[in-house]
């Protein structure tokens, strides 16, 4: 038998190493001098002493080192350990080139003063769905777009053409500095346009870039700077919140009576809401409304359509603040889509 010291030299092991597998119990040495306490060591403890050292150099776990000596005597379960093991570094390896490879292009993006969003095609497309309505009627000076502003792990599409306003946050992994740039309405349309898998979008402050597959979508955002939205959205201190469901809100819109107005030389049909009684919606005739125009809203009658349509199905709280503060719909569980339509004055 060895002493610790040639069983070391042997085996690759320092002599705290061979300790600490005796403390562990993965290699106890075969004797042990009571007095002084020297360890003595076998021919074939030394033979397990260099495959712990071996896997102790590729890092596999305390336990899986005790169960691959004790089946040493069976060499084709000891090649099994070493192949699962083999297999959770390679795993791990990847993982870790994954990560440096995102690290490495977090700080491009953070040199290039560049922001990156990726999401799903699904997810963008719902989401320019429900605010490109309001963008398409925007004339000077403000022109038609959708504004893109990234959060903590979001996306959120606004478009107003002062007549109304949509709102739409949708889930994203948000990489670099954070966004806030105005898309022209024809960018955002061909964003919607990319197709399904994932997309991703490279904005910088003169270009935006976005990649689905094997196609390509480029464009310059608009040099303007958009309106304070939150501020336009704000609920009044007096809302009248009323939930409906959409099926019925159209279906009592398609009866209700239609109003028509003149704005700038054109036409346009209005429709006027009020709360009844018991707490729902119904909507009112024009001598109802002119006779108490406090107790109504009006809107636009295709604006309210549009909106219908944009929003999500099911039910949606209608926010009433009277004649002269915008008509609010929005969505009953969440508020990740809504809109807001100005008033009609009497």
């Amino acid at each position: 038998m060895r002493g610790i010291g040639e069983a070391a030299r042997a085996s690759g092991l320092s002599v705290s190493a061979l300790r600490f597998y005796d403390g562990a119990g993965v290699l106890v040495p075969a004797a042990v001098d009571p007095v002084t306490g020297y360890r003595r060591y076998t021919a074939e403890q030394i033979r397990a002493a260099r495959l712990i050292a071996g896997l102790r150099r590729v890092g596999m776990p305390v336990a899986e080192i005790a169960e691959a000596v004790r089946d040493l005597d069976d060499p084709a379960s000891v090649r099994v350990r070493l192949d699962d093991h083999l297999a959770r570094l390679e795993a791990s390896l990847a993982d870790a080139r994954r990560e440096l490879l995102r690290l490495h292009t977090l700080l491009d993006l953070e040199e290039n003063l560049m922001t990156r969003i990726t999401l799903s095609a699904t997810d963008l497309t719902a989401a320019l769905d429900a605010v490109l309505f309001a963008a398409v009627g925007a004339t000077d000076p403000m022109p038609a777009g959708v504004l893109a502003e990234t959060g903590d792990g979001d996306l959120t599409l606004v478009a107003t053409d002062r007549y109304r306003i949509a709102v739409a946050t949708t889930r994203a992994v948000v990489e670099g500095s954070a966004a806030r740039l105005f898309l022209p309405l024809d960018l955002a349309r061909d964003l919607r346009g990319l197709g399904g898998g994932e997309v991703t979008l490279d904005l910088t402050a003169d270009r935006v870039t976005a990649r689905a597959g094997d196609r390509t979508v480029e464009g310059k955002p608009l040099d303007l700077e958009f309106p304070d939205w939150r501020r336009l959205i704000a609920a009044g201190p007096e809302s009248r919140r009323v939930t409906v469901d959409v099926a019925e809100l159209r279906g009592l819109l398609d009866g209700a009576p239609v109003i028509d107005r003149e704005h700038e030389g054109r036409a346009y049909p209005v429709s006027v809401l009020t709360v009844d009684p018991s707490g729902g919606v119904r909507f009112a005739g024009a001598d109802e409304w002119a006779a108490d125009t406090e107790a109504h809203v009006a809107v636009n009658r295709e604006f309210l359509l549009e909106a219908l349509d944009a929003g999500e199905a099911g039910q949606l709280v209608l926010e009433l603040d009277g004649p002269v503060r915008p008509l609010a719909l929005r969505g009953l569980t969440s508020e990740s889509r809504f809109s807001l339509l100005m008033p009609v004055r009497h």
